[in-house]
C-alpha cells in the first residue's frame, strides 16, 4: 500500500483533512494534488490515501473496479485513526473527491466513526442520467457539519436537482461556477479553471475554520 501523502500547512493548521480519491483516478492525480496544496496553503493540512483497489492498479496495471463500501470504509478509518495517532493537532475532518466524498459522508453517518466533519468535491448525488437514483440513505444520520462544493453542470447532480433533494441542515452546499464534476468550466465561459479550484479550496479552508473555532 502506498505512503500516505501529506500536504502541511505553513503555519499552526486549523485542521487536519483526510481526502480520499474518487473512483477512476488515484490520490495523486492532477486533482487531487492541486487540491490537497491549495487547501494547505490555506491552513489546512492535508492527507492523502489509496483504497485497496486503487493500490493494486498501481502495482499490478489492472484496472480493478472499487471494492464495496464496506471495505472502503475500513480503510478509510484506518486512515483517520493513524493520522490521530500521529498527534495531529486540532480537529481531523475527513473528505474527498466523488466517490471518497461519498464514504467520508458515510463514515459521518456511522455513530462509531464519525469526524470532526466533511468535506466533498463534486459529490455523486445519483448516477449520470439517473437523478432519482439518488445516493442520500445515510444523509439523515448526519451529525457533523458537510460542505458539499458542486460544479454548476455537475452530471451527477446540478442546481435544479439537489434543490429538490430536502438535504438536512448539516449539509452546506457550495455551488462552483460553469463546473463540471471537476469543477472545471467551459473555456467559453472565461471562467479561469484554476481560480475555480482555489475557490473552492477557500470556501472548504473557511468552513471548517468556522467550525473549528466555535
Amino acid at each position: 500500500m502506498p505512503k500516505l501523502l501529506w500536504n502541511r500547512a505553513p503555519s499552526t493548521p486549523i485542521a487536519t483533512l483526510v481526502l480520499a480519491h474518487g473512483a477512476g483516478a488515484p490520490m495523486d492525480s492532477p486533482f487531487m494534488e492541486t487540491m490537497a496544496s491549495l487547501l494547505a496553503e490555506s491552513g489546512v493540512n492535508v492527507v492523502r490515501f489509496e483504497f485497496a483497489y486503487m493500490a493494486r492498479r498501481r502495482e499490478e496495471g489492472i484496472k480493478a473496479p472499487p471494492d464495496r463500501a464496506a471495505k472502503l470504509l475500513d480503510r478509510f478509518q484506518a486512515v483517520m485513526d493513524e493520522v490521530r495517532r500521529e498527534g495531529s493537532t486540532g480537529p481531523v475532518w475527513a473528505g474527498g473527491k466523488s466517490m471518497g466524498g461519498r464514504m467520508a459522508t458515510m463514515l459521518a453517518a456511522h455513530p462509531d466513526r464519525v469526524p470532526d466533519g466533511c468535506v466533498v468535491f463534486g459529490y455523486p448525488f445519483h448516477p449520470r442520467g439517473k437523478p432519482d437514483k439518488t445516493r442520500l440513505d445515510h444523509f439523515p444520520a448526519l451529525a457533523v457539519p458537510v460542505l458539499i462544493c458542486q460544479g454548476e453542470r455537475d452530471p451527477f447532480g446540478k442546481p435544479r436537482e439537489v434543490a429538490g433533494y430536502h438535504l438536512p441542515d448539516a449539509v452546506t452546499v457550495q455551488w462552483i461556477a460553469d463546473g463540471d464534476h471537476d469543477l472545471t468550466p467551459r473555456k467559453r465561459s472565461g471562467i479561469d479553471p484554476q481560480a475555480n479550484l482555489a475557490g473552492a479550496a477557500r470556501q472548504a479552508a473557511d468552513f471548517i475554520r468556522g467550525r473549528a473555532s466555535r
